[in-house]
C-alpha cells in the first residue's frame, strides 16, 4: 500500500460530522479525496475546505443506497483518479428523534435507516472492491457504533443497522482474506455531532470531537495496517494506546 500522500480516498457521508473531519484529516496528509453526501451545499463547503489544505477533491452529491448514484460516483472517480486505495463507508442516518422503541417504530423510517446505513456500504464495497482485488491492495473501513455491538433499548433501527455493518465487515473480510485487501470497522465512540445531539439531547457528560478520532482511520489507511483484517477498532482505545494493532 502506498503512503497516504499518494492515496485516493473515498469518504461517504462527507458533508458534516465525522465525514467532514475525516476529509480534512486525509487532506492534511496529502491524499486525493472522492467525497459523497446527499446534501450538495454542505458537501461543496467541505470540498472547498479540503482544497484550501492542498488536496485534490472530487465531490459528487448522491444517495449511495441507490445503485445508479453509486455507479455515477464510481465512474466519476475512475475518470478523475483512475483508482481507489481507501474506501471509508461512513454515511448513515439516525432515524426519528427522539428514537422510539421498536414496537412504535414507523415502518417507513425503519426501512429508510436500514436502506441507507446497510445498503450503501454494501453497494459501494461491491462496486469498488473488484479493482482493489485486481491490484492486490486496498483498505475498506466501515463505521460502526457501540450500539452495533450491544443492543440498547431505544436505539431502534440505527443500532440494528450497525449490527448489520459488523456482520457485513466480518463476512467480507473473511472472503478477501489473503488477497492484499483489508476490510475493518471502527467504532468512533460518542461524538459531538448533530446526530448525537438528536440521539442524546440531554447529554451532560463529555464526548469526543470528531477530529479527535481520525487517527485510527489514518492508521488503517497506512502501511502499518497491511495485515489487519476483519477487526473492530475502537477510536478512543486506539488513541489512548490501550491496545496495539501494529505488526
Amino acid at each position: 500500500m502506498e503512503t497516504i500522500s499518494n492515496q485516493v480516498v473515498i469518504i461517504t457521508g462527507a458533508s458534516k460530522g465525522l465525514g467532514r473531519e475525516l476529509a480534512l484529516a486525509f487532506a492534511k496528509q496529502g491524499a486525493c479525496l472522492a467525497l459523497c453526501a446527499r446534501n450538495e451545499e454542505l458537501l461543496l463547503q467541505v470540498k472547498t475546505e479540503a482544497e484550501k489544505l492542498g488536496a485534490i477533491v472530487l465531490a459528487v452529491a448522491g444517495d449511495l443506497s441507490i445503485g445508479r448514484d453509486v455507479e455515477k460516483f464510481a465512474v466519476c472517480i475512475e475518470k478523475e483518479f483512475g483508482r481507489v486505495d481507501v474506501l471509508i463507508n461512513n454515511a448513515s442516518v439516525l432515524g426519528p428523534s427522539p428514537m422510539p422503541y421498536l414496537v412504535d417504530y414507523p415502518e417507513d423510517d425503519y426501512q429508510e435507516v436500514v436502506r441507507i446505513n446497510t445498503v450503501s456500504p454494501f453497494l459501494m464495497t461491491k462496486r469498488i472492491l473488484p479493482s482493489m482485488l485486481q491490484k492486490g491492495r486496498g483498505s475498506i473501513i466501515n463505521v460502526t457504533s457501540e450500539a452495533g455491538n450491544t443492543g440498547y433499548a431505544g436505539w431502534g433501527a440505527y443500532g440494528i443497522s450497525k449490527f448489520a455493518i459488523e456482520g457485513l465487515t466480518q463476512t467480507w473480510a473473511d472472503e478477501v482474506s489473503g488477497t492484499g485487501v483489508i476490510i475493518n470497522m471502527v467504532d468512533p465512540g460518542e461524538m459531538d455531532t448533530d446526530m448525537h445531539a438528536l440521539a442524546v439531547p440531554d447529554c451532560t457528560y463529555p464526548i469526543n470531537h470528531p477530529a479527535d478520532v481520525c487517527d485510527v482511520f489514518l492508521f488503517l489507511a497506512s502501511e502499518k495496517a497491511l495485515t489487519i483484517n476483519g477487526q473492530r477498532l475502537e477510536a478512543v482505545e486506539f488513541r489512548e494506546g490501550r491496545k496495539s494493532y501494529a505488526d
